[in-house]
Protein backbone atom coordinates (compact mmCIF):
# COMPACT_ATOMS: atom_id res chain seq x y z
CA UNK A 1 0.00 0.00 0.00
CA UNK A 2 1.42 3.56 -0.72
CA UNK A 3 2.90 5.52 2.14
CA UNK A 4 1.64 8.90 2.18
CA UNK A 5 3.64 11.94 1.07
CA UNK A 6 5.73 13.28 3.30
CA UNK A 7 8.21 16.56 3.91
CA UNK A 8 11.53 16.15 4.15
CA UNK A 9 14.34 18.43 6.17
CA UNK A 10 14.95 20.92 3.13
CA UNK A 11 10.67 21.80 2.51
CA UNK A 12 10.44 19.59 -0.25
CA UNK A 13 7.81 17.52 -0.65
CA UNK A 14 8.71 13.44 -1.60
CA UNK A 15 6.06 11.62 -3.90
CA UNK A 16 4.84 8.67 -2.19
CA UNK A 17 6.61 5.84 -2.33
CA UNK A 18 5.38 2.21 -3.15
CA UNK A 19 7.27 -0.93 -2.25
CA UNK A 20 9.31 -0.65 -5.09
CA UNK A 21 10.08 2.84 -4.21
CA UNK A 22 11.46 2.06 -1.02
CA UNK A 23 14.42 4.51 -0.43
CA UNK A 24 17.67 3.10 0.66
CA UNK A 25 17.46 4.65 4.23
CA UNK A 26 15.20 5.65 6.22
CA UNK A 27 14.19 9.32 6.92
CA UNK A 28 11.49 9.41 9.49
CA UNK A 29 14.13 9.51 12.33
CA UNK A 30 14.91 12.50 14.16
CA UNK A 31 18.29 14.15 12.74
CA UNK A 32 20.39 13.84 15.60
CA UNK A 33 19.21 10.31 16.12
CA UNK A 34 22.04 7.86 14.88
CA UNK A 35 21.05 5.34 11.68
CA UNK A 36 19.68 1.87 13.40
CA UNK A 37 17.47 -0.16 11.43
CA UNK A 38 13.99 -0.75 13.50
CA UNK A 39 14.10 -4.70 12.34
CA UNK A 40 16.67 -7.29 11.52
CA UNK A 41 19.18 -6.72 8.99
CA UNK A 42 18.59 -8.40 5.96
CA UNK A 43 20.93 -11.07 5.42
CA UNK A 44 23.93 -9.73 2.41
CA UNK A 45 23.92 -11.11 -0.39
CA UNK A 46 27.39 -12.74 0.23
CA UNK A 47 27.87 -14.59 -3.32
CA UNK A 48 27.63 -11.63 -5.39
CA UNK A 49 28.95 -9.13 -2.57
CA UNK A 50 32.04 -11.43 -2.72
CA UNK A 51 32.43 -11.75 -6.56
CA UNK A 52 32.27 -7.12 -6.45
CA UNK A 53 34.70 -7.27 -3.94
CA UNK A 54 37.29 -9.73 -5.77
CA UNK A 55 36.89 -7.51 -8.75
CA UNK A 56 37.21 -4.18 -7.13
CA UNK A 57 40.76 -5.78 -5.84
CA UNK A 58 41.80 -5.34 -9.58
CA UNK A 59 41.24 -1.35 -8.99
CA UNK A 60 44.14 -0.70 -5.53
CA UNK A 61 46.28 -3.34 -6.84
CA UNK A 62 47.22 -1.48 -10.39
CA UNK A 63 47.39 1.86 -8.83
CA UNK A 64 49.62 1.10 -6.18
CA UNK A 65 52.10 -1.95 -7.64
CA UNK A 66 53.25 1.48 -9.06
CA UNK A 67 53.73 3.58 -6.09
CA UNK A 68 56.83 2.46 -4.44
CA UNK A 69 58.85 2.46 -7.44
CA UNK A 70 57.72 5.23 -9.46
CA UNK A 71 60.24 7.79 -8.09
CA UNK A 72 63.03 5.62 -8.87
CA UNK A 73 61.42 5.16 -12.48
CA UNK A 74 61.47 8.55 -12.60
CA UNK A 75 65.04 9.10 -11.95
CA UNK A 76 66.04 5.90 -14.00
CA UNK A 77 64.40 7.26 -17.15
CA UNK A 78 66.32 10.80 -16.73
CA UNK A 79 63.64 13.71 -17.26
CA UNK A 80 64.59 15.00 -14.13
CA UNK A 81 68.22 15.15 -15.62
CA UNK A 82 69.47 14.34 -11.69
CA UNK A 83 67.87 17.15 -10.00
CA UNK A 84 66.14 15.65 -6.94
CA UNK A 85 64.25 18.17 -6.50
CA UNK A 86 62.25 17.53 -9.94
CA UNK A 87 61.47 14.28 -8.90
CA UNK A 88 58.12 14.88 -6.70
CA UNK A 89 57.01 17.14 -9.62
CA UNK A 90 57.20 14.14 -12.22
CA UNK A 91 55.46 11.52 -9.88
CA UNK A 92 52.62 13.79 -9.11
CA UNK A 93 52.00 14.40 -13.01
CA UNK A 94 51.94 10.48 -13.76
CA UNK A 95 49.53 10.04 -11.15
CA UNK A 96 47.76 12.88 -12.22
CA UNK A 97 47.43 11.79 -15.69
CA UNK A 98 45.44 8.45 -14.34
CA UNK A 99 42.75 10.65 -12.76
CA UNK A 100 42.72 13.11 -15.61
CA UNK A 101 41.59 11.10 -18.10
CA UNK A 102 39.51 8.98 -15.74
CA UNK A 103 37.47 12.34 -15.21
CA UNK A 104 36.90 13.07 -18.83
CA UNK A 105 35.44 9.52 -18.95
CA UNK A 106 34.03 8.06 -16.13
CA UNK A 107 30.64 9.77 -16.20
CA UNK A 108 30.00 8.27 -19.83
CA UNK A 109 30.50 4.95 -18.66
CA UNK A 110 28.58 5.22 -15.54
CA UNK A 111 25.53 6.72 -17.25
CA UNK A 112 26.51 4.28 -20.29
CA UNK A 113 25.94 1.30 -17.49
CA UNK A 114 22.76 3.10 -16.60
CA UNK A 115 21.24 1.64 -20.00
CA UNK A 116 23.25 -1.40 -21.20
CA UNK A 117 23.34 -2.71 -17.11
CA UNK A 118 26.67 -3.10 -14.97
CA UNK A 119 28.22 -6.31 -16.03
CA UNK A 120 29.33 -4.94 -19.73
CA UNK A 121 30.90 -2.00 -18.54
CA UNK A 122 32.88 -3.63 -15.73
CA UNK A 123 33.83 -6.11 -18.60
CA UNK A 124 35.46 -3.54 -20.51
CA UNK A 125 36.92 -1.76 -17.64
CA UNK A 126 38.52 -4.82 -16.93
CA UNK A 127 40.20 -5.83 -20.41
CA UNK A 128 41.36 -1.84 -19.99
CA UNK A 129 43.01 -2.01 -16.92
CA UNK A 130 45.16 -5.06 -18.25
CA UNK A 131 46.23 -3.89 -21.37
CA UNK A 132 47.08 -0.68 -19.96
CA UNK A 133 49.01 -2.06 -17.21
CA UNK A 134 51.02 -4.13 -19.63
CA UNK A 135 52.06 -1.46 -21.82
CA UNK A 136 52.99 0.73 -18.81
CA UNK A 137 55.61 -1.93 -17.71
CA UNK A 138 57.07 -1.76 -21.43
CA UNK A 139 57.29 1.61 -21.38
CA UNK A 140 60.97 3.30 -21.40
CA UNK A 141 60.27 6.20 -22.25
CA UNK A 142 58.40 9.27 -20.30
CA UNK A 143 55.89 9.81 -23.42
CA UNK A 144 55.30 6.21 -23.07
CA UNK A 145 54.31 6.06 -19.65
CA UNK A 146 51.89 9.07 -20.30
CA UNK A 147 50.57 7.60 -22.87
CA UNK A 148 49.63 3.92 -21.22
CA UNK A 149 48.77 5.63 -18.00
CA UNK A 150 46.42 7.71 -19.56
CA UNK A 151 44.79 4.82 -21.21
CA UNK A 152 44.42 3.26 -17.96
CA UNK A 153 42.29 6.22 -16.72
CA UNK A 154 40.34 6.28 -19.55
CA UNK A 155 39.18 2.79 -20.23
CA UNK A 156 38.35 2.17 -16.62
CA UNK A 157 35.08 2.74 -16.03
CA UNK A 158 34.52 0.82 -13.00
CA UNK A 159 34.82 2.91 -10.32
CA UNK A 160 31.82 4.08 -10.03
CA UNK A 161 29.38 1.22 -11.72
CA UNK A 162 30.64 -1.25 -8.75
CA UNK A 163 29.53 1.06 -6.34
CA UNK A 164 26.20 1.35 -8.02
CA UNK A 165 26.40 -2.89 -7.70
CA UNK A 166 26.91 -2.66 -4.24
CA UNK A 167 24.12 -0.18 -3.28
CA UNK A 168 21.56 -1.90 -5.69
CA UNK A 169 22.56 -5.93 -4.14
CA UNK A 170 21.44 -4.02 -0.81
CA UNK A 171 18.76 -2.19 1.40
CA UNK A 172 18.54 -0.02 4.18
CA UNK A 173 19.11 -2.67 6.75
CA UNK A 174 22.44 -3.97 5.70
CA UNK A 175 24.09 -1.08 3.03
CA UNK A 176 26.01 0.38 6.57
CA UNK A 177 27.74 -3.41 7.21
CA UNK A 178 28.04 -3.74 2.79
CA UNK A 179 30.58 -0.84 2.97
CA UNK A 180 32.21 -1.98 5.94
CA UNK A 181 33.39 -4.77 4.00
CA UNK A 182 34.22 -2.92 0.57
CA UNK A 183 37.49 -1.31 2.22
CA UNK A 184 38.93 -5.24 1.74
CA UNK A 185 39.51 -4.83 -1.49
CA UNK A 186 41.12 -1.66 -1.35
CA UNK A 187 43.12 -2.32 1.84
CA UNK A 188 44.08 -5.72 0.16
CA UNK A 189 45.23 -4.11 -3.05
CA UNK A 190 47.00 -1.25 -1.01
CA UNK A 191 48.77 -4.15 0.94
CA UNK A 192 49.77 -6.38 -1.94
CA UNK A 193 50.49 -3.94 -4.96
CA UNK A 194 53.12 -2.24 -3.07
CA UNK A 195 54.89 -4.98 -1.55
CA UNK A 196 54.83 -6.33 -5.45
CA UNK A 197 55.77 -3.09 -6.74
CA UNK A 198 58.73 -2.58 -4.21
CA UNK A 199 59.96 -6.01 -4.12
CA UNK A 200 59.94 -6.75 -8.03
CA UNK A 201 61.00 -3.63 -9.25
CA UNK A 202 64.78 -4.62 -10.56
CA UNK A 203 63.86 -8.08 -10.30
CA UNK A 204 67.60 -9.19 -11.80
CA UNK A 205 69.01 -7.08 -9.22
CA UNK A 206 66.88 -7.64 -5.53
CA UNK A 207 66.30 -11.64 -7.11
CA UNK A 208 69.34 -12.57 -8.77
CA UNK A 209 69.03 -16.25 -8.41
CA UNK A 210 65.65 -16.59 -9.67
CA UNK A 211 65.94 -13.17 -12.44
CA UNK A 212 69.69 -12.48 -12.45
CA UNK A 213 70.01 -14.43 -16.08
CA UNK A 214 67.04 -12.40 -17.60
CA UNK A 215 67.86 -10.20 -19.97
CA UNK A 216 64.53 -8.90 -20.88
CA UNK A 217 63.58 -8.25 -17.16
CA UNK A 218 67.31 -6.15 -17.30
CA UNK A 219 66.21 -4.46 -20.53
CA UNK A 220 62.71 -3.58 -18.58
CA UNK A 221 63.35 -3.84 -14.91
CA UNK A 222 59.33 -2.72 -14.13
CA UNK A 223 57.50 -4.88 -16.28
CA UNK A 224 57.14 -7.61 -13.76
CA UNK A 225 55.81 -6.02 -10.98
CA UNK A 226 53.13 -4.17 -13.48
CA UNK A 227 52.65 -7.98 -15.41
CA UNK A 228 51.04 -9.61 -12.03
CA UNK A 229 48.00 -7.05 -11.48
CA UNK A 230 47.91 -6.84 -14.94
CA UNK A 231 47.39 -10.63 -15.06
CA UNK A 232 45.14 -10.87 -12.62
CA UNK A 233 42.65 -8.21 -13.79
CA UNK A 234 42.19 -10.80 -16.75
CA UNK A 235 41.61 -13.65 -14.45
CA UNK A 236 39.49 -10.87 -12.86
CA UNK A 237 37.53 -10.29 -16.33
CA UNK A 238 36.98 -14.45 -16.58
CA UNK A 239 35.36 -14.49 -13.02
CA UNK A 240 33.08 -11.31 -14.15
CA UNK A 241 31.92 -12.86 -17.43
CA UNK A 242 31.24 -16.69 -16.34
CA UNK A 243 29.43 -15.86 -12.52
CA UNK A 244 28.74 -11.91 -11.89
CA UNK A 245 25.23 -11.55 -12.21
CA UNK A 246 23.83 -7.84 -13.33
CA UNK A 247 22.26 -6.07 -11.47
CA UNK A 248 20.41 -3.38 -13.02
CA UNK A 249 16.97 -4.89 -13.62
CA UNK A 250 16.00 -4.12 -17.22
CA UNK A 251 19.02 -3.50 -19.56
CA UNK A 252 19.14 -2.44 -22.69
CA UNK A 253 20.45 -3.90 -25.34
CA UNK A 254 24.19 -2.92 -26.30
CA UNK A 255 22.92 -2.97 -30.20
CA UNK A 256 19.81 -1.33 -29.63
CA UNK A 257 21.61 1.15 -27.76
CA UNK A 258 24.21 1.89 -30.05
CA UNK A 259 21.71 1.73 -33.02
CA UNK A 260 22.95 -0.99 -34.67
CA UNK A 261 19.66 -2.64 -34.16
CA UNK A 262 15.64 -1.49 -34.09
CA UNK A 263 14.61 -0.96 -30.78
CA UNK A 264 11.43 -3.69 -29.75
CA UNK A 265 8.33 -2.72 -29.36
CA UNK A 266 7.41 -2.56 -25.81
CA UNK A 267 5.07 -5.47 -24.79
CA UNK A 268 1.72 -5.26 -23.19
CA UNK A 269 2.33 -5.96 -19.69
CA UNK A 270 0.92 -4.93 -16.48
CA UNK A 271 1.09 -1.23 -15.36
CA UNK A 272 3.63 -1.85 -12.64
CA UNK A 273 6.17 -4.60 -14.51
CA UNK A 274 5.61 -1.32 -17.49
CA UNK A 275 6.17 1.66 -15.14
CA UNK A 276 9.39 -0.62 -13.87
CA UNK A 277 10.94 -0.78 -16.75
CA UNK A 278 10.39 2.74 -17.87
CA UNK A 279 11.91 3.75 -14.66
CA UNK A 280 14.93 1.66 -15.02
CA UNK A 281 15.50 1.76 -18.58
CA UNK A 282 14.89 5.41 -19.43
CA UNK A 283 17.02 7.38 -16.87
CA UNK A 284 16.08 11.10 -16.55
CA UNK A 285 18.62 13.43 -18.40
CA UNK A 286 21.76 14.63 -16.23
CA UNK A 287 20.58 18.10 -15.82
CA UNK A 288 17.58 16.71 -13.29
CA UNK A 289 20.29 15.22 -11.34
CA UNK A 290 22.08 18.11 -10.24
CA UNK A 291 20.09 18.80 -7.07
CA UNK A 292 21.34 19.97 -3.85
CA UNK A 293 21.80 16.32 -1.91
CA UNK A 294 23.58 15.13 -5.16
CA UNK A 295 26.04 18.52 -5.33
CA UNK A 296 26.98 18.13 -1.47
CA UNK A 297 27.20 14.83 -1.57
CA UNK A 298 29.85 14.84 -4.51
CA UNK A 299 31.41 17.71 -2.89
CA UNK A 300 32.23 16.17 0.32
CA UNK A 301 33.47 13.19 -1.87
CA UNK A 302 35.73 15.52 -3.92
CA UNK A 303 37.17 17.14 -0.68
CA UNK A 304 37.89 13.80 0.78
CA UNK A 305 39.39 12.48 -1.73
CA UNK A 306 42.03 15.48 -2.54
CA UNK A 307 42.47 15.50 1.17
CA UNK A 308 43.54 12.00 0.44
CA UNK A 309 45.55 11.73 -2.21
CA UNK A 310 47.54 15.17 -1.53
CA UNK A 311 48.86 12.56 1.68
CA UNK A 312 48.92 9.32 -0.10
CA UNK A 313 50.90 10.79 -2.91
CA UNK A 314 53.45 12.83 -0.95
CA UNK A 315 53.83 9.83 1.50
CA UNK A 316 55.99 7.57 -1.25
CA UNK A 317 57.99 10.66 -2.19
CA UNK A 318 58.48 11.86 1.23
CA UNK A 319 59.97 8.54 2.61
CA UNK A 320 62.54 8.04 0.21
CA UNK A 321 63.57 11.90 0.03
CA UNK A 322 66.90 12.23 2.01
CA UNK A 323 66.23 13.42 5.54
CA UNK A 324 68.37 16.71 4.96
CA UNK A 325 65.86 17.39 1.93
CA UNK A 326 62.74 16.81 4.18
CA UNK A 327 62.27 13.45 3.94
CA UNK A 328 63.52 9.82 5.93
CA UNK A 329 65.39 8.42 3.49
CA UNK A 330 64.09 5.31 3.46
CA UNK A 331 64.63 2.41 0.33
CA UNK A 332 62.16 1.50 -1.72
CA UNK A 333 61.63 -1.87 -0.44
CA UNK A 334 60.84 -0.61 3.46
CA UNK A 335 58.34 1.82 1.64
CA UNK A 336 56.71 -1.02 0.23
CA UNK A 337 56.46 -2.71 3.89
CA UNK A 338 55.03 0.60 5.20
CA UNK A 339 52.50 1.09 2.68
CA UNK A 340 51.37 -2.31 3.36
CA UNK A 341 51.11 -2.83 6.74
CA UNK A 342 48.92 0.58 6.30
CA UNK A 343 46.50 -1.81 3.92
CA UNK A 344 46.43 -4.28 6.05
CA UNK A 345 45.36 -2.32 9.42
CA UNK A 346 43.14 -0.20 7.60
CA UNK A 347 41.19 -2.79 5.89
CA UNK A 348 40.90 -5.04 9.49
CA UNK A 349 39.64 -1.28 11.68
CA UNK A 350 37.38 -0.72 8.71
CA UNK A 351 35.62 -4.11 8.46
CA UNK A 352 35.48 -4.56 12.42
CA UNK A 353 34.63 -1.23 13.68
CA UNK A 354 32.65 1.08 10.90
CA UNK A 355 29.17 -0.20 10.97
CA UNK A 356 29.46 -0.24 14.70
CA UNK A 357 30.79 3.42 14.73
CA UNK A 358 28.55 4.69 11.66
CA UNK A 359 25.27 2.73 13.66
CA UNK A 360 26.00 4.74 16.78
CA UNK A 361 27.26 8.27 15.52
CA UNK A 362 25.37 8.60 12.68
CA UNK A 363 26.81 9.85 8.69
CA UNK A 364 27.85 13.36 8.99
CA UNK A 365 29.68 12.34 12.62
CA UNK A 366 31.36 9.25 11.21
CA UNK A 367 32.39 11.47 7.70
CA UNK A 368 33.38 14.91 9.96
CA UNK A 369 35.58 12.22 12.85
CA UNK A 370 37.82 10.72 9.17
CA UNK A 371 38.33 14.35 7.74
CA UNK A 372 38.98 16.07 11.35
CA UNK A 373 41.92 13.39 11.54
CA UNK A 374 43.28 14.63 8.63
CA UNK A 375 44.71 17.50 10.92
CA UNK A 376 47.27 15.25 12.67
CA UNK A 377 48.39 13.09 9.81
CA UNK A 378 49.26 16.25 7.95
CA UNK A 379 51.61 17.20 10.62
CA UNK A 380 53.02 14.02 11.31
CA UNK A 381 55.28 14.73 8.04
CA UNK A 382 57.03 17.76 9.14
CA UNK A 383 57.13 16.46 12.75
CA UNK A 384 58.52 12.86 11.82
CA UNK A 385 61.28 14.68 9.70
CA UNK A 386 62.56 16.94 12.78
CA UNK A 387 63.20 14.11 15.18
CA UNK A 388 64.93 12.25 11.92
CA UNK A 389 66.97 15.55 12.15
CA UNK A 390 67.05 16.04 15.85
CA UNK A 391 68.35 12.56 16.31
CA UNK A 392 70.48 11.99 13.10
CA UNK A 393 68.90 8.43 12.61
CA UNK A 394 65.88 7.06 11.92
CA UNK A 395 64.87 6.74 15.68
CA UNK A 396 62.19 5.63 18.41
CA UNK A 397 60.58 8.73 17.94
CA UNK A 398 60.11 8.54 14.47
CA UNK A 399 58.47 5.38 14.46
CA UNK A 400 56.38 6.49 17.12
CA UNK A 401 55.45 8.91 14.39
CA UNK A 402 54.97 6.71 11.71
CA UNK A 403 52.64 4.53 13.97
CA UNK A 404 50.60 7.70 15.08
CA UNK A 405 50.44 8.52 11.50
CA UNK A 406 49.19 4.79 10.53
CA UNK A 407 46.36 5.45 13.40
CA UNK A 408 45.32 8.66 11.95
CA UNK A 409 44.74 6.85 8.23
CA UNK A 410 42.64 4.11 9.67
CA UNK A 411 40.58 6.92 10.92
CA UNK A 412 40.46 8.87 7.70
CA UNK A 413 38.95 5.32 5.88
CA UNK A 414 35.72 5.82 8.22
CA UNK A 415 34.58 8.76 5.98
CA UNK A 416 34.88 7.07 2.75
CA UNK A 417 32.00 4.60 4.00
CA UNK A 418 29.65 7.10 5.00
CA UNK A 419 29.67 9.16 1.97
CA UNK A 420 29.65 6.57 0.16
CA UNK A 421 25.91 6.08 1.76
CA UNK A 422 24.77 10.01 1.58
CA UNK A 423 25.74 9.29 -2.31
CA UNK A 424 23.96 6.58 -2.62
CA UNK A 425 20.64 8.01 -1.11
CA UNK A 426 20.72 11.38 -2.73
CA UNK A 427 19.37 10.16 -6.34
CA UNK A 428 16.75 8.38 -8.13
CA UNK A 429 17.52 4.84 -8.23
CA UNK A 430 16.76 4.76 -11.94
CA UNK A 431 20.41 7.01 -12.20
CA UNK A 432 22.49 5.39 -9.84
CA UNK A 433 24.99 4.68 -12.31
CA UNK A 434 24.86 8.51 -13.30
CA UNK A 435 25.13 10.02 -9.94
CA UNK A 436 27.95 7.90 -9.05
CA UNK A 437 29.48 8.54 -12.48
CA UNK A 438 28.75 12.24 -11.42
CA UNK A 439 30.19 11.94 -8.03
CA UNK A 440 33.67 10.08 -9.31
CA UNK A 441 33.68 12.71 -11.68
CA UNK A 442 34.48 15.05 -9.58
CA UNK A 443 36.54 12.88 -7.13
CA UNK A 444 38.87 12.11 -10.86
CA UNK A 445 39.21 15.68 -11.00
CA UNK A 446 40.61 16.91 -7.63
CA UNK A 447 42.42 13.69 -7.70
CA UNK A 448 43.63 14.79 -10.87
CA UNK A 449 44.96 17.99 -9.45
CA UNK A 450 45.81 16.70 -6.23
CA UNK A 451 49.06 14.81 -6.81
CA UNK A 452 50.28 17.95 -9.47
CA UNK A 453 49.46 20.34 -6.66
CA UNK A 454 50.83 18.28 -3.41
CA UNK A 455 54.17 17.34 -5.34
CA UNK A 456 54.86 20.20 -6.58
CA UNK A 457 54.69 22.21 -3.68
CA UNK A 458 56.55 19.49 -1.86
CA UNK A 459 59.74 19.88 -4.60
CA UNK A 460 58.93 23.56 -4.03
CA UNK A 461 59.40 23.58 -0.21
CA UNK A 462 62.70 21.66 -0.86
CA UNK A 463 64.04 23.70 -3.83
CA UNK A 464 63.26 27.71 -2.74
CA UNK A 465 62.41 27.82 1.25
CA UNK A 466 60.18 30.49 1.99
CA UNK A 467 61.52 32.81 5.45
CA UNK A 468 59.86 31.94 8.56
CA UNK A 469 58.04 28.77 7.61
CA UNK A 470 61.70 27.52 5.56
CA UNK A 471 60.55 24.08 4.00
CA UNK A 472 56.85 23.71 5.32
CA UNK A 473 55.15 25.49 2.95
CA UNK A 474 53.50 22.34 1.38
CA UNK A 475 52.45 21.29 5.20
CA UNK A 476 50.30 24.60 5.35
CA UNK A 477 48.99 23.43 2.17
CA UNK A 478 47.84 20.15 3.08
CA UNK A 479 46.21 21.60 6.84
CA UNK A 480 44.39 24.07 4.27
CA UNK A 481 42.74 21.55 2.57
CA UNK A 482 41.97 19.42 5.38
CA UNK A 483 40.09 22.52 6.45
CA UNK A 484 38.22 22.85 3.13
CA UNK A 485 37.12 19.19 3.79
CA UNK A 486 35.86 19.65 7.52
CA UNK A 487 33.80 23.07 5.89
CA UNK A 488 32.20 20.55 2.97
CA UNK A 489 31.52 18.44 5.36
CA UNK A 490 29.40 20.40 8.01
CA UNK A 491 26.72 20.73 4.99
CA UNK A 492 25.70 17.25 5.17
CA UNK A 493 22.43 16.27 7.00
CA UNK A 494 22.77 14.29 10.20
CA UNK A 495 21.44 11.50 8.35
CA UNK A 496 21.46 9.86 5.45
CA UNK A 497 19.88 11.79 2.04
CA UNK A 498 15.90 10.18 1.40
CA UNK A 499 16.27 9.55 -2.00
CA UNK A 500 12.39 8.39 -3.81
CA UNK A 501 13.11 6.34 -7.32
Amino acid sequence: MPLPASTNNEGNVSRSMTDEQTPLLPNDRDEETPLLPKKPPTALPWRQLSIILFLQLTEPLTSQVISPFTPQLIRDIGITHGDESQVGFYVGLMQSLFFLTEACTVLHWSRFSDHIGRKPVILIGLLGLSMSMFAFGLSKTFWGLVLSRSLNGALNGNIGVMKSMVAEVTDASNIALAYSYTPISWSAGCTIGPMIGGSLSHPAKQLPRLFGSSEFLKEYPYFLPCAIPATFSLIAWFVAYFFLQETLPHPEPVSEYLGFRRRSAPSDNSATTSDTTQSHSSPPPLRTLLTKPVLISAGNYATLSLMDIAFRCIQPVWLSTPVSSGGLGFSTARIGAILSVTGVLGGVFQVGFFARIHNYCGSKRTFLAGVGAGFPLMLSLPVANHFARVDGEVSGRVWAVLCFQVAMLMVTGLSYGSVFIFISTAGPRSSLGAVNGLSQMTVSVVRAIGPAIANSMFSLSMKKPLPVIGANLVYFVLVGIVLLAVAAGSLLPSRAWNSSS
